[in-house]
């Protein structure tokens, strides 16, 4: 499990772009790391970098299960994100969290904080996986 998630986190082609980092994962629940780095944002960190990593770390939840097989295929239906804090050359860490896993769809949560520990993101995520 853990080599597939690793392969989603940070060795696809967007991920390594980014800098992303696989900081854990175990079942329905994933963290990852994105360092601060001037291609996020002058100083400020661009919504989008933090969409993606919203979108990584969950995706990395939904997958994280013993029941997801090496021939699944999965893609994210929709998310909402509310930003919290303005990010200002600081690295973030999202945590993501699978809060239910139905036959195909699953849904989750991803909180994404700062150096400090302070919540600068919200977002619930929607997942079709065919394990």
């Amino acid at each position: 499990m853990l080599e597939r998630i690793r392969a989603i986190a940070v060795e696809q082609a967007f991920a390594r772009h980014l800098g992303v980092e696989l900081v854990s994962a175990t079942t329905d629940h994933a963290v990852l790391r994105l360092p601060y780095g001037p291609h996020l944002g002058d100083d400020r960190v661009n919504g989008g970098a933090i969409a993606s990593l919203v979108d990584l770390a969950a995706t990395c939840a939904f997958w994280a299960h013993p029941d997801v097989g090496p021939r699944a295929r999965g893609a994210t239906i929709g998310f909402s994100i509310n930003y919290l804090e303005l990010v200002v050359g600081d690295a973030l860490t999202a945590s993501a969290r699978v809060r239910r896993r139905g036959g195909s769809i699953c849904v989750g949560d991803v909180s994404v904080s700062d150096s400090r520990e302070r919540e600068v993101a919200l977002a619930n995520v929607t997942y079709k996986l065919n394990p």
